[in-house]
């Protein structure tokens, strides 16, 4: 008897990287970024939902919502722009901020690099600290 389960993939489902995984984003922007990636247009990598709706779909406030945008544009995986939209009455008022979800590549080339900065400096003040620490001991009698 076979007891493998056939999964449909054919459907309601998007990609995600697993590298992001390993960014260190904080949870809300996970979630935020799951969602952008969800809503995003596949072909021009763009959607533009208001923070309210974000919010909605994920359970935070606007204001989080904000914060998390803020931090995934810091860790280079989204860029935003500003929108306008004309009113019925013709006025021109502040739309949704477009969303572009970058390629994946860079941001994990551009994460491994600071890792590998950050490894850098920990190992030329390690030196220095032997290097004075060294000093330290012949000066002393």
């Amino acid at each position: 008897m076979n007891t493998q389960r056939q999964h449909d993939y054919s459907g309601n489902f998007f990609p995600l990287p697993n590298a992001v995984f390993h960014l260190g984003l904080s949870p809300g922007a996970f979630t935020v970024y799951s969602f952008l990636r969800c809503s995003e247009n596949r072909t021009t990598h763009q959607c533009w939902p208001s923070y309210k709706t974000i919010g909605r779909a994920t359970g935070m406030s606007s204001n989080t919502v904000r914060k998390c945008v803020c931090e995934l544009v810091d860790k280079g995986l989204i860029r935003t722009e500003n929108t306008s939209v004309i009113t019925r009455a013709g006025l021109k008022r502040n739309g949704s901020l477009l969303y572009t979800i970058l390629p994946f590549q860079g941001v994990l080339d551009s994460h491994y690099q600071q890792q590998l900065n950050e490894l850098k400096l920990a190992e030329a003040q390690r030196k220095w600290t032997q290097k004075v620490k060294g000093r330290a001991e012949i000066l002393t009698p």
